[in-house]
């Protein structure tokens, strides 16, 4: 198969995914294709696609390939998304995935010793709508459960890893501008 008939195809693939596209993935969808060609189209299709002046992008997010909004739209994004009725994290539940998402993994213990407040009702809010998960337990006395960030973390935070969580000073000047 030529590039120019494997890209729209890749294009179709990202379009209708639920999670992010690995590049394993699409290998095991064109067995005859080499990994090499796939990875080349996909490139190449990520690049012509991003290149359109359109509200859409792909991005690398969790590992995968997905198709986002563009960054400079968000802003009426959000507008629109206010005004639909829907499920919002609480401020309690938002500060939780804060603290998870900076010192994971942690127990409930350490999640209340930084926010100095009951925690578990966020935590379980966090977890039913899989942003958190359960990584382990603890090896102490009394074997604690560990909480982690998820992939659905990732993805709905449009984060390709953890690494492009700003820094704790990057979040002081960003609260400081917004002031």
């Amino acid at each position: 198969m030529e590039l120019s008939d494997l890209q729209p195809i890749l294009e179709a693939i990202i379009y209708v995914a639920d999670e992010p596209v690995r590049p394993e993935q699409l290998k095991e969808i064109f067995p005859g294709e080499s990994f090499d060609k796939i990875e080349t189209a996909l490139q190449n299709m990520v690049q012509d696609f991003n290149a359109r002046a359109g509200g859409m992008w792909i991005r690398e997010v969790a590992g995968g390939y997905r198709m986002t909004t563009r960054p400079e739209h968000h802003e009426y994004i959000r507008e629109y998304l206010k005004s639909k009725p829907g499920a919002r994290l609480t401020m309690a539940s938002l500060e939780t995935l804060a603290v998870i998402a900076y010192r994971q993994p942690v127990t409930l213990a350490e999640i209340l010793a930084i926010r100095g407040k009951k925690s578990s009702t966020a935590l379980h809010t966090l977890l039913e709508k899989k942003l958190i998960s359960i990584v382990g337990r603890k090896h102490v006395v009394g074997r604690p459960i560990l909480y982690g960030t998820s992939k659905e973390f990732l993805m709905h935070f449009g984060l390709k890893d953890l690494s492009e969580l700003p820094t704790l000073e990057e979040f002081a000047q960003m609260a400081g501008a917004q002031l």
